[in-house]
């Protein structure tokens, strides 16, 4: 096909299996914009305050089940409940009351393969004492190896990859282990971080990192093992500046426009000279926005007939996007991009 070579594209919905709406009047203002950015299929986060831990919870925030036993592992399950996330204490926003030690949990990851549920890991740690020049995810990746080892049925997603280590370190797993790829890590880079808006964690690594990223959204083999999941991470606009700590919230809002900022990256990729625009083919582009999702979380695909129409007509990214009486507002990543318009058909 050639991405650059074309100015219209057909493609399924997007499936974004990472992205986080939040709550109250921010979960009011960011829900609406997951089909603007062409997206049918959510994998809603669940680290909010308090931090969802019973299935009632679960249930009522139409989440994923933090668990803290096996029966409520089975209980989950009995309710319909598929996956659980797990967050290693203090790596990420609202993560406090996150794990510390993974032995601890090895029951319930066994019941969890007896139930056939999903484990969501936030791949990294917290604390690199002893660990040297390492990154957090890089730090984490033998957890994973041994998370795969003990329990070889449990299916196990590594959100967010950022590096290439991370991407051998799925490759190397059983085929229950998959990861996701935001967007943002496709075009951002360790030096990024120093805007506010696109300072979030795990942050963005070395230019041949998220070139390994773009290279493995684009790979030859239908294997599934990398798909998509936004990691969109709404923070008010008037928090996400330098606090009096020196401290910015992480977090990069991309929902929006998050199927349009993929071909955004693989365009600019291609002007790098990383992949061919040849490289970019309707199939790839289909399996890693739709189709490797769906499939690793056993989910039905689109309706019949439903498609996301995108085209060129010089669509700009706006700033943010606001409430209509404008208390809440959000900024947007890559405000001022020239992306593709999308519409959608057959709904």
């Amino acid at each position: 096909m050639g991405l650059k070579k074309v100015d219209r594209l057909e493609l399924p919905p997007t499936a974004d299996m990472h992205v986080h709406l939040r709550q109250d009047k921010l979960m009011e203002l960011v829900t609406p914009q997951i089909s603007h950015g062409g997206t049918d299929t959510v994998l809603v986060m669940p680290n909010l305050q308090p931090p969802i831990t019973t299935v009632a919870a679960a249930l009522e925030y139409s989440s994923n089940l933090k668990s803290i036993s096996p029966d409520v592992i089975a209980e989950a399950a009995a309710a319909g409940i598929a996956n659980v996330k797990m967050y290693p204490q203090g790596v990420t926003t609202n993560s406090a009351s996150g794990v510390t030690n993974l032995d601890d949990f090895y029951p319930v990851f066994e019941a969890m393969e007896k139930h056939d549920m999903m484990l969501n890991l936030h791949g990294e740690v917290a604390d690199l004492t002893g660990h040297g020049d390492i990154s957090h995810e890089e730090a984490f990746l033998p957890c994973l190896k041994e998370l795969n080892e003990r329990f070889p049925k449990l299916r196990l997603v590594l959100e967010h990859c950022t590096t290439a280590a991370a991407l051998d370190a799925v490759l190397a797993c059983g085929p229950t282990v998959a990861a996701t790829i935001t967007a943002h890590h496709l075009y951002s880079t360790f030096a990024d971080c120093c805007d506010p808006l696109a300072f979030c964690k795990p942050i963005p690594k070395k230019p041949t990192d998220r070139d390994a990223l773009v290279r493995a959204v684009i790979r030859d083999e239908d294997d599934g093992k990398f798909f998509f999941g936004s990691d969109s991470a709404p923070h008010l606009l008037s928090t996400k500046h330098v606090g009096p700590e020196g401290k910015v919230p992480a977090g990069v809002y991309t929902q929006p426009y998050c199927t349009q900022l993929v071909l955004l990256a693989l365009e600019e990729a291609v002007d790098r000279g990383v992949i061919s625009d040849d490289d970019i083919t309707q199939e790839k582009l289909e399996r890693f926005l739709s189709k490797s999702g769906r499939r690793f979380y056993k989910l039905p695909e689109p309706a019949k007939g439903t498609k996301i129409i995108l085209e060129r007509k010089d669509e700009i990214i706006p700033k943010s996007i606001k409430s209509t009486d404008g208390s809440v507002e959000v900024g947007n990543s890559r405000a001022g991009a020239k992306v593709w318009s999308l519409r959608w058909e057959g709904v």
